[in-house]
């Protein structure tokens, strides 16, 4: 094996694209490259908002035709969603989206049975409405339901389809409420008081594990030739985002920043207290028996989804012109339920700084001021939090993901927060991917090592704060009390 390089094709699915990128690693060498980028675009059917899962596979597929040969395929994507297929194995319908409203006041129905406070001490999972937990409540006396003999989560389901193996990875299946996070397995208890049929859950697959080899049909639609083994990787791509973090020394604090801002911690067993349910910090697992502690911020979907409505233009102009807007004039809570959905998010902003008695952004440039700022306040927020919480001092802040494209953002981050902020690789979660599956061939070991070759092959950007922290507190008292 010695002076070997492989080849790995990564699957990472986002919330609004998916691409396949081939890493090439040999000992002591990582080279990632896209070869193929394509559209997520959800589908709002008389049903409600779904995944166009098979446009997805399609996207896999040319990726993997377009990525030549490779000793081994990875997937990862977003978490709790899911496909339900029938006996015969074929799926029944496109999968829900998570932004969809089925899950409306579902959560009070399932603390009825099993109160908040029970609920996260044995899962250790925070409140968010669209939990996979809460999806299979609203789902359950529906037809589709009726006739599923089998779920599997996104990156499972495409797994499937290119193997004909199931399995269901610990990673992502920790975000289902479903797992104990001390046990790292399913969390036995929770489900029987819940009537949650933990059958219709392939078996459990740990990062690393085989999950099958191409199928013969893939293999021809391709071009590649087999075998080809598909490896099980850490596929919620903010678990293998975070395994990407190039950090090598000291305690560090990690933002994975894209349409959602994953702030928190990484930490060697998960912290269940009721003080940190009520913060709404999660407790979801990671590699080699890591947890990640951490906080879900609404994140650039605000951005995002203003840039939508005002027809695409560049993001270059619309940083430039927020920079030059005075910092902190308006901010609102990134973390509201309220910006949600998709749709009218400019209006949105501005109806909650109008509500709130601050001065309403107008122009394109405030509105972003205001979304930077708000972003940087909720990292703060997080950051300061999760150490109190998990009594886990800091002294860098490590940022991944496509938020490290953000020059802005990452300098508004080191300012609020009061520390350095050290900006990593954008295509984190890719990165991740291709270790754990170089691990496979002995060209990766265990997370620090795999960190290690990341510091040394990777470009970093490191953001010093700028004057004091004392707007930051004084904004961010100003929004507690609103």
């Amino acid at each position: 094996m010695s002076g070997a390089v492989r080849s790995y094709a990564a699957v990472d699915l986002g919330a609004s694209s998916g691409r396949v990128m081939v890493g090439r690693v040999g000992p002591g060498s990582l080279e990632l490259t896209e070869v193929h980028r394509f559209a997520n675009r959800p589908v709002r059917i008389p049903e409600g908002l779904r995944w166009d899962v098979l446009g997805l596979y399609a996207g896999v597929l040319d990726g993997l035709r377009a990525a030549g040969p490779v000793d081994s395929v990875g997937i990862d994507s977003w978490a709790v969603d899911h496909g339900l297929l029938d006996a015969d194995g074929a799926l029944l319908g496109n999968p829900v989206h998570y932004r969809d409203a089925r899950t409306e006041g579902v959560a009070g129905e399932v603390w009825a049975t099993v109160p908040a406070a029970e609920l996260y001490a044995a899962t250790g999972l925070q409140y968010a409405p669209f939990n996979t937990l809460y999806q299979l409540a609203a789902a359950r006396s529906s037809a589709q339901f009726a006739q599923a003999r089998r779920l599997l989560l996104i990156p499972d389901l495409l797994t499937y389809w290119l193997t004909g193996e199931q399995g269901t990875e610990l990673t992502n299946a920790s975000t289902t409420q479903l797992v104990d996070p001390r046990t790292r397995d399913w969390a036995y208890g929770v489900a029987e008081r819940l009537d949650v049929d933990l059958g219709l859950f392939a078996p459990l697959r740990r990062p690393g594990d085989p999950a099958g080899l191409l199928r013969p049909e893939v293999l021809a639609e391709t071009g590649l030739t087999g075998p080809v083994p598909v490896t099980a990787v850490a596929s919620h791509d903010t678990a293998s985002a975070v395994a990407a973090v190039p950090a090598t020394q000291g305690r560090f604090a990690y933002i994975c920043t894209g349409t959602w801002s994953l702030a928190g911690l990484e930490l060697d067993a998960p912290v269940l207290t009721e003080e940190s349910r009520a913060a709404n910090f999660t407790n979801e697992l990671g590699l080699d028996g890591t947890v990640r502690y951490l906080r879900n911020i609404m994140g650039l979907w605000l951005l995002q989804e203003c840039v939508r409505a005002w027809g695409g233009p560049d993001l270059g102009p619309l940083l430039r012109e927020a920079a030059a807007v005075p910092a902190l004039r308006s901010v609102v809570d990134a973390g509201d339920e309220a910006f949600l959905a998709p749709g009218g998010m400019p209006e949105r902003i501005a109806e909650a700084c109008r509500a709130s008695g601050q001065p309403v952004p107008v122009t394109r440039g405030e509105v972003t001021r205001c979304i930077l700022d708000s972003l940087a306040l909720a990292h703060r927020r997080a950051v300061e939090d999760a150490q109190r919480l998990a009594d886990h001092p800091v002294d860098v802040v490590h940022i991944v993901g496509g938020g490290t494209r953000n020059a802005l953002l990452c300098q508004l981050t080191a300012d609020a927060c009061g520390l350095p902020v050290v900006a990593g690789a954008t295509e984190a979660a890719a990165l991740g991917n291709v270790l754990v599956q170089a691990r496979t061939h002995g060209l990766a070991g265990d997370l620090a090592s795999m960190r290690r070759l990341l510091t040394r092959t990777q470009p970093l950007t490191r953001y010093t704060p700028r004057g004091g922290t004392a707007r930051w507190r004084e904004a961010a008292a100003r929004l507690a009390t609103r």
